[in-house]
């Protein structure tokens, strides 16, 4: 009894003590459970998760670039300040701008059906190509490819996709 005892607290231990690090790691997650945009949960997407910062210290946290791109386009009043985007391995936010994005490929996006990935490490992007395919992109790129999809979508919903004021 005693010994079984021990091994069920050092397991709740080890629990407990990852479910710490992790919320550590990730306190937007903690903050945001859902996307401001469209409500998805947040935690399941955590690989293709943003938060946009305006200038003014309001945040919107997403679960993808679209959400992002959607959210901007709603506060177009507001200055961006920083936009963050989950590395595709770490789950660590990382600058979007200074990010290596993957455009393409055999894993689905996220509210899209072009994935578009974003990569604290030039190699980490290169390795995923290598195994699922898409291509090398900038943040300029993959927001273009996002408003790309945007556009045909809100064609074939008949001009309802996007914001106002948002333009493909």
């Amino acid at each position: 009894m005693g010994r079984k005892f021990t091994w069920v607290a050092i397991a709740v231990f080890c629990l407990l003590s990852g479910i710490a690090a992790w919320a550590q790691m990730q306190p937007d997650i903690a903050t945001h459970k859902a996307c401001s945009n469209c409500g998805m949960d947040r935690e399941r997407f955590n690989t293709s998760r943003m938060v946009v910062e305006f200038s003014d210290g309001t945040t919107k946290a997403v679960c993808s670039l679209r959400c992002a791109i959607d959210e901007m386009g709603r506060h177009q009043d507001k200055a961006v300040k920083s936009i963050k985007v989950a590395d595709y391995n770490t789950k660590k936010l990382i600058d979007a701008e200074k990010a290596f994005w993957v455009v393409g490929g055999e894993r689905p996006g996220v509210m899209a059906r072009v994935g578009k990935w974003a990569f604290e490490k030039k190699e980490d992007a290169e390795v995923f190509i290598k195994t699922n395919g898409g291509n090398l992109a900038t943040f300029k790129e993959a927001t273009a490819a996002a408003r790309e999809e945007m556009g045909k979508g809100r064609k074939m919903m008949g001009g309802k996709g996007m914001p106002e004021g948002m333009k493909p």
